[in-house]
């Protein structure tokens, strides 16, 4: 037969790039290059897209269900893995209470179609207020801060790259991660594209990260001292009359008087910018035609991440670039309807166990997913089920939660490797391969720069094994008790879902007859594929079950639009995503404002004394999953500790000797790697390594182990608006190690 071509959208971060597969007579992968006809990503692609082949063809990937024996994991049928989920889930419940069981969901599965489909089935079939995510260890102050100044968590403002003269970005390097709540293909050509049209980018970061090294400016600043960075910003602002009326908002005299107090002469000491160079910031920001402030992960994972996301908006608005071209806009995905009943955003609705830390957006922090697990009392969890995501490796003090696992009377994990969290498991139900599995980006694309759609049909046959989306709907039955068929629970969403639909006057298919809608989707394919077909035609580009004759389909973006289909540049849409109380944007939200409390008295503590830990990215790497692969773990890619010169010469270390790190949750030994680019008293561990536990499978990872990072980092210490860690800021000190 020879070699075949097959596009898809790799699903290896948030770039959403478009792929050309080449497979042999076998399905096979045995090229891999960019998609020249995508529209959005134009054959851009990185070395982890580059590498799909092998990561679909890991001998290490696991292919049948395991069931542990003593201390041994042993094949099993699907039939037998599903009756031992349903054995220990009902055994648990029982004994225990719903609340007994608990539900972790790693962000792999943002990077399906199934993962954000079922999870909510999950979570209610198991009736559990115990759901946690990688979001507490990652992006959850941003959904707070805007759920609070829009009233939706999910409506994230991003920069328009494409059309800014001057962009901004605090702990973002995009050269590594290929963009993060910013889903942007080629961002290193999108940022040089803002310089060829005169514009200009700013960094700012403890480390001249490769992003940094691209930029027009990087500014060194502290570990976790952003927020008052961008409050003297705002001062600044309103101090030099540089601020706009926003229309249709709330609070900009009350945010006046809030920084009032937080001048750049002030704040200078702590985040280690000159007060000259703040104010010159904020003056070229609101100079520039059009501006954008980003702000990712360095700013998110820290003591203030909630008021940083804030502040970052706040100048957003206060420049007049919030929901304008060039500036900071809201996408329109193609599958989300704009009608959607929203209430306006709040916390809090129920709260830990132990730590008494309140929800947010429906789940608790991980960072006390130990607490809950190994405390005695009436709720105490004994069972977890986990959905693609690796907490021993990725969580705060990630050494206790290890031992916390041993210790659970089940666990079930939905994952492709027997790796440091599944290893616990009595139960593991592997997924089938990236090419045998439908591709659309559900929450990716809601983050996109420009509005994009694609869908990547399986590229090779399941040849008998369940789907991704038939694994997750059959755990929610098995968590439910109920022995029904995978369809009809899909069949029950989409009930409802169009019930609902035709009852909301502000509806496309308002009025109309559910089941007449519901039998249009018969042809869409699998349960999921009808569920994004129903969700695509009620949709802002939707064809409305008919009534749009030219709308979008899944079957024409399938058919007509293989490469995907560019819906248009970002567009003014602010009074569409407003929906808090007042109806207006509220710019200094009483629930964030008592925290500025907390910020001012740590000023008044003065500059941070002794070494502090940040996180770093790689470009060939994505936290802990792709390190089973021969081609991603060599070159840069390596676990060694980034210091400054002047503190590897206190110490009396050199490049390639150890040094002991240490703070109050643990202490690791890594291999030194002086460098000018990290501040002095900054110190820096890339994430997701240290696969030198036994019991896994995972061959490669293993002979290039490293070391956890999150063996140091402190569970204690998190942001309380979001209750998400602290993973930057991290106090340690350090020793060298003969």
């Amino acid at each position: 037969m020879g070699d075949r071509t097959a596009y898809r959208t790799c699903p290896l971060c948030e770039a959403m790039c478009g792929l050309e597969l080449t497979l042999d007579d076998s399905d096979r992968v045995t090229r891999v290059r960019g998609d020249a006809r995508d529209p959005f990503s134009k054959g851009f692609v990185c070395p982890k897209g580059a590498t799909l082949g092998s990561l679909d063809g890991d001998p290490d990937r696991l292919a049948e269900p395991l069931v542990r024996k003593g201390d041994e994991h042993v094949t099993a049928s699907w039939d037998e893995a599903f009756e031992a989920v349903r054995a220990g889930i009902a055994q648990v419940i029982e004994r225990y209470g719903r609340d007994a069981v608990a539900l972790y969901v790693g962000n792999p599965t943002a990077h399906s179609i199934a993962g954000p489909l079922y999870t909510g089935a999950i979570v209610k079939a198991l009736g559990t207020r115990n759901l946690y995510t990688a979001s507490t260890a990652d992006q959850m102050p941003k959904h707070v801060a805007c759920g609070h100044l829009f009233g939706d968590p999910l409506a994230i403002p991003v920069p328009d790259l494409d059309r800014t003269d001057h962009l901004l970005m605090l702990g973002a390097n995009p050269l590594e991660s290929n963009g993060s709540v910013c889903s942007a293909p080629d961002f290193p050509g999108r940022l040089k594209a803002i310089q060829a049209r005169g514009g200009k980018v700013t960094v700012v970061d403890p480390r001249r990260t490769r992003t940094a090294a691209l930029a027009d400016e990087h500014v060194f600043i502290r570990p976790g001292t952003d927020a008052y960075f961008l409050a003297a910003l705002i001062h600044t602002l309103f101090a030099e009359d540089l601020a706009v009326d926003v229309p249709g908002a709330n609070g900009i005299g009350e945010l006046r008087a809030l920084v009032a107090d937080l001048a750049p002469e002030r704040v200078a000491d702590v985040t280690g910018v000159p007060a000259a160079g703040i104010r010159r910031t904020a003056r070229e920001l609101a100079a520039a035609p059009r501006a954008a402030v980003y702000g990712r992960m360095g700013t998110t994972t820290q003591a203030f991440g909630t008021l940083n996301s804030w502040f970052v908006d706040a100048l957003n608005a206060l420049t007049g670039n919030l929901d304008r071209p060039g500036g900071a806009m809201f996408p329109k995905a193609a599958h989300v309807p704009a009608y959607r009943r929203r209430k306006p955003f709040t916390t809090g609705r129920w709260r830990s166990r132990v730590q008494e830390l309140p929800e947010v957006n429906g789940e608790l922090p991980v960072a006390t997913l130990a607490d809950e697990i190994e405390t005695p009392g009436d709720g105490r969890i004994r069972a977890l089920i986990t959905i693609g995501g690796n907490p021993a490796l990725s969580a705060p003090n990630s050494a206790r939660l290890d031992r916390a696992f041993a210790g659970l009377e089940f666990m079930a994990s939905i994952d492709p490797y027997l790796n440091e969290t599944t290893r616990h498991a009595h139960v593991v139900l592997p997924p089938p391969r990236p090419v045998q599995t439908p591709h659309y980006d559900i929450a990716l694309s809601a983050l996109a720069v420009r509005n994009y759609a694609r869908f990547s049909p399986p590229a090779v046959p399941l040849d008998g094994r369940p789907s991704e989306a038939e694994i997750l709907a059959r755990l929610a039955l098995t968590a439910s008790g109920s022995d029904g068929d995978v369809a009809a629970l899909d069949d029950m969403i989409i009930a409802s879902t169009l019930a609902k639909a035709a009852a909301h006057e502000g509806s496309p298919v308002h009025g109309r007859d559910a089941d007449e809608m519901r039998a249009m989707l018969a042809g869409s394919g699998t349960p999921a594929e009808r569920r994004l077909d129903m969700m695509l035609r009620l949709g802002p580009y939707g064809d409305a079950f008919g009534a749009v004759p030219e709308g979008l389909t899944l079957d024409r973006l399938r058919t007509d639009h293989p490469h995907g289909i560019d819906l248009g540049a970002l567009e003014p849409r602010l009074d569409e995503v407003v929906c808090t109380a007042s109806g207006r944007v509220e710019l200094c939200p009483s629930a964030l404002v008592a925290d500025v409390d907390r910020l001012r008295a740590a000023l008044a503590a003065g500059p941070p004394a002794g070494t502090v830990l940040i996180g770093r990215r790689h470009l060939r790497s994505n936290n802990s999953w792709l390190h089973n692969l021969p081609e991603l773990v060599r070159g840069s890619n390596t676990c060694t500790l980034h210091l400054h010169p002047d503190d590897a010469a206190r110490l009396g270390v050199a490049a390639g000797d150890g040094v002991r790190v240490t703070s109050r949750a643990g202490s690791v030994e890594a291999v030194a790697e002086p460098t000018d680019t990290i501040m002095p008293g900054v110190v820096s561990l890339p994430h997701g390594w240290g696969h030198d536990r036994p019991g896994t499978r995972t061959g490669v990872a293993r002979r290039h182990a490293g070391v956890n990072v999150n063996v140091v980092t402190d569970e204690r210490e998190i942001d309380p608006p979001s209750g998400t860690a602290v993973l930057n800021g991290v106090p340690v000190t350090l020793e060298r190690v003969d």
